[in-house]
């Protein structure tokens, strides 16, 4: 969906800072249900698959600690 109107108005929040607060939560919702993945793969015997979700898991906890610096700095007025 595309739109060249600010929906602000509608959440309280500036579309730019609702997509970034979206993004941080998407991250750590992310390394949550990896974590249950990794449990599986492990389970299973299958380290190939385990790894896999350990590296996208820490790319997701990544993202997440980058989104919420970005945030806090705004929040700070910096």
């Amino acid at each position: 969906m595309t739109s060249t109107s600010e929906t602000g108005d509608v959440t309280g929040t500036r579309d730019k800072d609702y997509n970034l607060i979206w993004y941080v939560e998407a991250c750590l919702s992310n390394a949550l249900r990896l974590e249950q993945y990794i449990q599986d793969a492990e389970r299973d015997g299958d380290k190939e698959v385990a790894e896999l979700f350990r590296k996208a898991q820490s790319d997701s906890r990544k993202g997440a600690e980058l989104g919420k610096q970005l945030l806090r700095s705004r929040l700070d007025g910096g």
